[in-house]
């Protein structure tokens, strides 16, 4: 890996991590154009630490936010008086919201890994989830909003989260479709799917960097890796701001309707053998 294709990655990665648009599966798809094997360690590894600086750009983003819910959070657990505030509730929403993911990351870390970072996994998955996005976006009633937001709502949201994990489906895009069939509004499930990313990617992040640091080393580099970590930091802080001006105003359809081209195109390549699926 060159610096240049680093920066192209990590601008990928920084872009499309918040969109509904998997970010996993288009670095994927994008590896596989540039010549990489998908299933080696340090492209896997490469691919998941460079999250963590979109997630970095994210707990920016939400610095308020943040200074807001930690207190409120901290107070509530020495205090039951205290613990009506919904800044309380909110985090301990993000928290059991997190497990979920956490849990089914380290149970399937192999088939994560190698078989599902197959390119028929992500343009099935980009098609398929592309309906379930169409449906919520459709039955959703958003009358609920970011006060409303209980455990089970997250607990919920959370689980579905897990789906993820298949490039293609989208983190973003699975909580955001959960969380509009949980009848809130468009902004609340798209702010609470930035905070359920902050845990589940970091974690991801620090423990492929531990685990893979000499087949980094040995392979992309670390420089690349934290160049790449940086562009998707800067990229992705833009990024999220846009979305959440975006959403106020509009639906999702735009990007289910890029998800389905996306899918179409990729499977025409697989099938014509212009790319390998892994």
């Amino acid at each position: 890996m060159n610096i240049i294709e680093a920066v192209l990655l990590g601008a990928v990665e920084g872009f499309t991590e918040f969109l509904p648009v998997s970010s996993t599966g288009h670095l994927t798809i994008l590896e596989k154009l540039l010549g990489y094997r998908l299933d080696d360690p340090d492209i896997t590894a490469f691919t998941v630490i460079i999250q963590s600086g979109a997630v970095l750009a994210t707990i920016l983003f939400l610095r308020k936010d943040i200074a807001r819910i930690v207190p409120a959070f901290l107070a509530g657990l020495f205090s039951k008086a205290k613990r009506d505030n919904p800044d309380y509730r909110f985090g301990w929403a993000v928290i059991l919201g997190a497990i979920p993911i956490v849990i089914a990351a380290l149970l399937f870390k192999d088939q994560v890994e190698t078989t599902l970072r197959s390119l028929w996994f992500v343009a099935g998955a980009l098609i398929l989830w592309s309906g379930v996005m169409a449906f919520a976006d459709h039955a959703a009633t958003q009358v609920r909003h970011e006060d409303d937001v209980t455990w089970k709502d997250s607990l919920i949201i959370g689980t579905v989260q897990c789906l993820a994990l298949i490039p293609g489906v989208s983190r973003s895009g699975a909580t955001m479709s959960a969380g509009l069939l949980r009848d809130f509004d468009r902004v609340t499930v798209t702010k609470l799917s930035f905070f359920l990313s902050i845990p589940a990617l970091l974690g991801a992040s620090l423990l492929q960097g531990y685990e893979e640091a000499g087949n980094i080393a040995d392979g992309v580099g670390w420089t690349n890796t934290l160049v790449a970590t940086a562009v998707s930091f800067v990229v992705a802080y833009f990024s999220v701001n846009w979305l959440l001006k975006f959403i106020s105003r509009h639906s999702y359809s735009i990007f289910i309707f890029y998800r389905i081209v996306l899918g179409l195109l990729l499977i025409v390549l697989l099938v014509t053998g212009t790319i390998e699926a892994q």
